[in-house]
């Protein structure tokens, strides 16, 4: 935990014992470029508030807290104060970033798909056609466009927080830059991932041809296989699969609805799930329905997990990470699900464009986020739904072309953020270095005070440089580039 200086009552604070605060985990900066301390004046509240743009849970003192994230949420940038080159924060933003990762703000699942009526739904779902449960389902999420948070359609509360702080920071030392390590390898705007759920049998024997339609844009994917009960998982099509370079990542025990039914029950199928990854030499792991209990992960022996969706107001099981990038729970990386589900966009919201994804994709872009894609082999299987998937495709290699988005597979960002995590940002003479394994596909970034603004750059500052940025002149655009307001 991140402890802080006492603007209340001046006593010294420390970084404790070499754990690094989320903000600079998160940029990959020095911990004495983000100078932050507690203002403790004022009685402290529990519940949501505002920071600038991101609507935040947790503990803050000044002002109260809101029950509910409705409404006019007081903004708790107000209450910032900056003295003696430090932040002085009416919160911990770790508590903050920690409460929104791990879907603090989400009610307790108490029931789940352990409820009666979710008990009954799966045991009869088999025999269910689409049509019907398509009905229930719109029955099941009416009044989701209401739903004030997380925002949908993407929720980036966390980046917007983190870049407030940075911004602050600037200002508290009067730097003109903060070096830091850039999001992703190279260049690289932003990053993009496909998955492909396999639900059925029929799905399973789609999946070369889905496997040709990913190779005709020049994407690869990873392919979800159920080891139990829906369909037979053969050592031959797993081959398949990794001889055209995709991954194979365990997708739940046998799909039921029940993986999280209770805490006993969970071991038991966990153990089984486990060794399914280790005989299918899968690395990640993915939930039926994305149902998830973050605090039981640490059960899964798997590097990657991928069932926190950014915002869940269309998922059985509400809440949302509100955050476009991926982030440790233990041992595990969390890559969220950040963008709708073929099955919600065609069967919920009826819709058979790509439109609503274009939209996510723009908010993830300019906060140069993880881009991740749920596409089922088994709704791909008619034309029309074909056409769309092929249209998403399409933006996609469009979206690498033009804005330089790293399309890539989730075992590559899990290899990737792994190493970005342990690289340090050292001093090399008058400029910055990266030490560490993978370290010569990192670059160094800097942030800049831009009229109010925050830029991100991958451009190398000069003295001359920063004293350019801050006058009444118009940054270089650049796709790496990109205004963050205040």
């Amino acid at each position: 935990m991140f402890f802080f200086n006492s603007c209340a009552t001046g006593e010294i604070g420390k970084v404790g014992d070499g754990i690094r605060s989320s903000v600079t985990q998160y940029y990959g900066c020095r911990e004495e470029d983000i100078p932050l301390g507690r203002c403790d004046t004022g009685a402290t509240t529990h519940g949501y508030f505002r920071f600038g743009r991101s609507v935040c849970y947790g503990s803050c003192t000044g002002r109260t807290a809101q029950l509910e994230p409705g409404g006019a949420l007081f903004d708790s940038a107000e209450e910032v104060m900056i003295q003696g080159g430090k932040v002085y924060l009416p919160f911990d933003p770790d508590e903050i970033v920690e409460n929104l990762r791990h879907e603090a703000h989400a009610e307790d699942w108490r029931q789940g798909s352990s409820s009666t009526l979710a008990s009954l739904y799966y045991f009869f779902r088999p025999i269910f056609p689409v049509g019907f449960r398509r009905h229930l389902q719109r029955f099941h999420f009416r009044g989701w466009e209401k739903l004030a948070f997380p925002q949908w359609p993407v929720d980036c509360s966390i980046e917007s927080l983190f870049e407030q702080v940075m911004l602050q920071s600037l200002r508290a030392t009067g730097a003109q830059c903060i070096p830091f390590i850039w999001f992703w390898p190279g260049s690289s705007s932003s990053c993009a991932i496909m998955t492909h759920d396999i639900e059925t049998g029929a799905g399973r024997d789609f999946c070369p041809q889905l496997m040709d339609i990913d190779d005709a844009f020049g994407i690869k994917a990873s392919f979800q296989v159920i080891p139990e009960e829906r369909y037979e998982v053969k050592p031959e099509f797993l081959e398949l699969l990794r001889r055209r370079d995709f991954e194979v990542v365990i997708h739940d025990l046998n799909h039921d609805g029940h993986l999280y039914r209770n805490r006993e029950q969970f071991l038991e199928r966990a153990k089984k799930i486990n060794a399914y990854g280790k005989e299918y030499g899968a690395k990640g792991f993915r939930a039926g329905v994305l149902y998830r209990k973050q605090i039981w992960f640490d059960a899964l022996d798997f590097e990657y997990e991928m069932s926190v969706p950014n915002v869940a107001h269309l998922d059985p099981q509400p809440g949302g990470c509100c955050t476009v990038m991926p982030y440790f729970v233990g041992d595990v990386l969390e890559i969220p699900v950040t963008t709708i589900q073929d099955y919600t966009l065609f069967n919920i919201l009826s819709d058979y464009s790509i439109n609503i994804w274009k939209r996510q994709t723009e908010i993830i872009l300019e906060k140069h986020g993880l881009m991740s894609f749920i596409l089922h082999p088994d709704y791909m299987m008619k034309q029309r739904e074909r056409r769309v998937c092929s249209e998403l495709l399409e933006h996609l290699a469009t979206l690498k072309r033009d804005n330089r988005v790293w399309i890539t597979t989730p075992g590559e960002v899990n290899r990737w953020w792994r190493q970005r995590a342990e690289m340090k940002l050292v001093e090399d003479g008058p400029g910055w270095a990266i030490e560490g394994p993978g370290s010569e596909r990192a670059r160094v970034a800097y942030a800049i005070e831009v009229d109010g603004q925050l830029v991100l750059t991958l451009d190398e500052p000069n003295e001359r440089y920063c004293v350019t940025m801050r006058s009444d002149l118009a940054p270089a655009k650049s796709p790496t580039n990109g205004p963050i307001t205040d």
